[in-house]
């Protein structure tokens, strides 16, 4: 999940609040680089967990550990949670769009598609975004450039599922198109912040807590049904959902937090770009994976479109943002 990576147009808060105490400026840089390796790992991790559990126990691990994490940080710090019943009805519908169906979504696809192709299809989440706050919740506008960066993201998608598709339509074409329901996830929840949750007055850790400990219990209440199917939770399979959970899901959140209100959504979002090339990476070096042609050419069209969506990149000239 991933809350820079999808954020278009000016920078705005949407949620949390800055922190009276600032880290370094070195330090966030150190941070920020932790995210993308951790966020580009997740696909990794996902992955061997999926050699010893279901992907229903795969999300529900990830969030449980996630939500003790973040848990454990928002005691420390005493951290204020919400208090109104209408700020924790919009919560718990981001606990079921941002955490519980992606999740499940990403680990299902990931039975049947690469782990470095999981990491490229994610990358579509600002693109994702910019469509649900243009179209659905009319929250952003969007000039004539960024609306073309939202058909050149079309296109490079199109170049990365088409080839195999066109072969069969099996289940790694259903799992890629998976993995873009569970990106639209993303982008509808990032617009739904925007729109009903923009000024929160919570802080990010808190605000995070705020889905992902709902999420977690809706997992912990399906436990029945999850846990009916067994098991092999030997060393690699509980270290991969424990990194999962607490790094994935919850100490990167608080680093990816630092980097957005010391830089802007603009900035921080870059982060988007570093994923895809840990996931990608890993998967080469560590699960043997191999990739098509179409995937890295269609991940740089799919570039391309975020650029130009995030006005980083103009028609009629060059131009970076932020």
């Amino acid at each position: 999940m991933r809350s820079t990576g999808a954020r278009t147009g000016a920078d705005r808060s949407v949620g949390p609040v800055a922190s009276p105490s600032s880290p370094s400026p070195a330090s966030i840089v150190v941070q920020f680089v932790l995210t993308g390796i951790v966020w580009g790992s997740s696909f990794l991790f996902i992955a061997v967990a999926l050699t010893g559990m279901t992907p229903a126990q795969v999300a529900g691990g990830r969030l449980l550990f996630g939500a003790l994490a973040l848990g454990a940080i928002v005691l420390v710090r005493r951290e204020r949670l919400p208090r109104g019943r209408r700020t924790w009805g919009h919560l718990v519908v981001l606990a079921v769009s941002f955490c519980v169906v992606p999740f499940l979504l990403f680990a299902w696809a990931e039975q049947h598609v690469s782990s470095g192709l999981a990491s490229i299809f994610n990358a579509t989440t600002p693109i994702m975004t910019a469509i649900m706050a243009w179209a659905a919740f009319r929250v952003e506008r969007l000039g004539i450039g960024q609306l073309v960066g939202i058909g050149v993201g079309i296109v490079g998608v199109v170049v990365i599922i088409a080839p195999g598709a066109v072969a069969d339509v099996g289940d790694s074409t259903v799992a890629q198109l998976a993995l873009l329901a569970a990106t639209a996830c993303y982008g509808f929840s990032l617009a739904y912040m925007r729109r009903f949750l923009g000024d929160t007055g919570l802080s990010g850790v808190a605000f995070a807590f705020g889905y992902i400990a709902p999420a977690a219990a809706i997992m912990v209440a399906l436990s029945p049904l999850i846990l009916a199917e067994p098991m092999r939770l030997d060393l690699p399979v509980s270290a991969s959902i424990i990194a999962l959970g607490v790094l994935g899901t919850g100490v990167a959140y608080v680093w990816n937090q630092n980097a957005l209100r010391a830089w802007g959504p603009t900035r921080a979002s870059t982060v988007t770009y570093i994923t895809p090339v840990v996931g990608v990476g890993l998967g080469i070096l560590l699960l043997h994976e191999t990739i098509s042609w179409n995937e890295p050419v269609g991940a740089a069209v799919v570039f391309v479109g975020i650029l130009l969506v995030q006005q980083r990149l103009r028609l009629g000239r060059r131009a970076v943002a932020g």
